[in-house]
């Protein structure tokens, strides 16, 4: 069976990701926000009995590319027209409905490639009444295959959709009639010597031809961009510049604005001719418009940021008890029952006091961390995030960094690994260097089991002003703690970098809309078995690593004590230099442990205290950790201040070598990765000793 390809293109924020999942059935990460399809992915499906592959490409405003994102489109666009790579056999392009001008600016490019395009109308669910547009019309004056109303959000349209692709299959590309803006016989004039030059280099058309030259005469770089030899970009660059010393040097600048200009007067003509009438041209207020009023107001919307930031804190404390106390109980009953089922042994010992106890020890924390991930994507899916990098864009300027830089530094709350990722949407390389190098200092989910540890077992839930519980401040402290500092650090190091840039930031705003229950249902699900499964895995191997290093070496057949084991030993040897910072043996080896993850340190303290108490009952961490005295000194091992200096630690470490496995990828050179553990480790040794030893000056110790 052949397979037939269609292309999902779109701006960032339209909705192709949602249609790709409709269609597809796949549960591609769905956000209110733009830049999260940074790579093109592909799933093949039947459609009315013929097999097709559909490819969701990274959100475009044009094929003029400032980002490597846009660049991942223009690259795949320019090898379709040279016949390096094969033609899709169609290309959806998904408009949001709701700002349908500045959609179509792409979708004019997207006509001039001899590829039946569809037009859907996203969001229409959502357009006001006043947002009127005859689809009929539209259709006739764009010269798209179809044009289908749709809304993502409520599956409508998706059986018209597949009928439409059933019948581009079915028919010869003879169908094709786009409608492309027409370059004027003065600016085509103007453009021979550049499409003199791709004439005779490539088998583009003349449509297709003439709207290149005129990219290429209105960018400054755009020419460098195209995959062709180094001689032929020398060509365009000469014949770029016997039409720029042809004409007044007063007209260069008008240059940039040709190809805007033609293509955005294509495209209100267009709309005129389809009686459309634009929202943002009624006067009274749209509802996202009254509620920005309030939550994007230059003093009240970070003021509700932060209140909205300490209310999601607090809520993982207050409603997540319940469900931890189950796990709890359920794991150390589970591993009760395991003690008294299997035979006496070294299996039993590890199995319990290794596998049950270290990787019970962190899931116990799941709730937590959904809880967590499920107001993210709250924030996310309803647009609110999207006002976040509205309100912060300012700030982001003033300490160097980019204004679309907040997407993946908010990204980096729930993992450092996708925000780094999502840096490719920062066309500036200097900017999103900094945004790289800061963001694994923002606290991740994989923080949280520490700060919940440590805030559970030694901060006691008491409250200021009979509302704010210390718990949840604890919690918000250190995570503004982390956010500040790599906010200072950013602009230390755009002031080191040396690259000037001057950044620019462009973001729509999308409307509010509801979330999608079942959108945010499978949302929580995928990353909850992202968690177990991809963290189970590493805590389950350390955990039979620390046991086997906690119980051993045996003496006479007997396990040895545990401060006379490997993992004793080792601890001791690294004890003095983490004694300053208030640290035992103990957290020693779970800070060695931890460069694996740094939930992991939890796991191995949960298997330290289980494999010391060779008891018959699995032991409570906190309690245990509560109780436990160095027999030298007769103090308590684990104080409040040890606790804060430990979740200070964990603030700045560098305790994860999957996020710096993936800046070796992006960064192209272990150089950046090397740099950001050796400053990532010393920041975190000194934060923590001053606010140890600070303590202890004041007498908290």
């Amino acid at each position: 069976m052949n397979t037939s390809i269609f292309s999902l293109l779109g701006n960032p924020n339209c909705g192709k990701t949602a249609v790709f999942n409709l269609l597809t059935g796949l549960d591609q990460k769905v956000s209110n926000y733009p830049g999260i399809t940074v790579e093109k992915k592909a799933a093949s499906v039947k459609i009315n009995s013929n097999l097709v592959t559909f490819e969701d490409y990274p959100g475009s405003y044009s094929l003029q590319p400032q980002s490597l994102d846009e660049k991942i489109v223009h690259d795949m666009v320019f090898s379709w027209m040279c016949g390096t790579k094969e033609k899709p056999n169609g290309i959806i392009y998904v408009a949001d409905v709701t700002n349908l001008r500045r959609n179509l600016y792409f979708c004019s490019q997207l006509l001039m490639l001899d590829i039946p395009v569809i037009l859907l109308l996203n969001m229409s669910d959502l357009a006001k009444p006043e947002t009127i547009v005859d689809v009929h019309k539209l259709k006739k004056n764009l010269g798209v295959y179809d044009i289908i109303e749709f809304s993502a959000s409520k599956s409508t349209g998706l059986d018209t959709l597949k009928e439409s692709i059933t019948n581009i299959i079915s028919n010869d590309k003879d169908s094709v009639n786009h409608k492309t803006p027409t370059v004027s016989k003065e600016n085509k004039k103007l453009l021979t010597p550049i499409i003199e030059v791709l004439d005779n280099n490539f088998p583009f058309s003349d449509t297709y031809n003439q709207n290149l030259s005129l990219s290429i005469l209105s960018s400054n770089n755009y020419y460098k961009n195209l995959h062709c030899p180094d001689f032929v970009k020398a060509q365009i660059l000469e014949a770029k510049n016997t039409i720029l010393e042809k004409i007044d040097k007063s007209m260069h600048s008008s240059l940039e604005t040709l190809e805007p200009d033609l293509r955005y007067g294509f495209v209100d003509e267009s709309l005129e001719k389809s009686d459309y009438k634009d929202a943002k041209k009624v006067e009274s207020l749209t509802t996202s418009e009254k509620i920005d009023n309030v939550l994007t107001h230059a003093f009240f919307g970070p003021l509700i940021y932060i209140g909205i930031l300490y209310f999601i804190f607090q809520s993982i404390f207050t409603y997540a008890g319940v469900p931890m106390d189950f796990i709890d109980g359920t794991v150390s009953n589970f591993g009760n029952k395991v003690y008294d089922i299997m035979p006496e042994g070294m299996l039993r010992d590890l199995v319990v006091d290794g596998i049950i106890a270290g990787v019970g020890g962190i899931v116990i924390f799941l709730p937590q961390i959904i809880l967590l991930m499920f107001f993210m994507i709250i924030l996310e899916d309803t647009g609110y995030m999207t006002r976040i990098t509205f309100l912060m864009d300012k700030f982001m300027r003033k300490v160097g960094l980019h204004g679309k830089s907040i997407l993946p530094i908010m990204s980096g709350y729930a993992c450092a690994i996708p925000g780094i990722i999502s840096t490719r949407t920062i066309d500036s390389w200097k900017e999103r260097l900094v945004t790289i190098l800061i963001l694994p200092l923002i606290s991740c989910a994989a923080r949280l089991p520490v700060y919940v540890l440590m805030i559970g077992a030694f901060i006691p839930q008491i409250y200021i002003f009979d509302f704010i519980g210390l718990q949840g401040l604890v919690m918000v402290i250190m995570y503004f703690l982390g956010t500040i500092t790599a906010f200072i650090l950013a602009k230390v190091f755009s002031s080191v970098l040396s690259e000037r840039s001057n950044p620019t930031f462009i973001m729509e705003l999308p409307p509010y809309r509801m979330p999608i229950a079942k959108s945010v249902f499978k949302q929580l699900v995928n990353r909850g078995k992202l968690f177990l499964i991809n963290a189970g895995k590493i805590i389950m191997a350390i955990s039979i690593v620390i046991w086997f290093l906690v119980s051993f070496p045996r003496v006479n057949g007997e396990y040895s004590s545990i401060h006379d084991s490997y993992a004793g030993k080792i601890g001791h040897v690294v004890e003095p230099v983490i004694k300053p910072l208030g640290f035992d043996w103990k957290i020693g080896i779970g800070l060695i442990t931890s460069f694996a993850a740094r939930e992991v340190v939890v796991s191995t303290l949960a298997t330290i205290y289980n494999v010391e108490d060779e008891g018959d009952e699995m032991v409570n961490l906190k309690q245990a950790m509560a109780d436990d005295v160095d027999p030298e000194t007769g103090n308590k091992v684990f104080t409040p201040l040890v606790a804060i200096s430990l979740m200070v630690f964990y603030v700045y470490a560098a305790q994860c070598m999957a996020t710096f496995a993936v800046v070796r990828t992006e960064t192209n050179t272990w150089k950046w990765p090397i740099f950001m553990i050796v400053y990532m480790t010393a920041l975190a040794y000194i934060m923590s000793f001053i606010v140890f030893n600070g303590g202890k000056m004041l007498g908290f110790y």
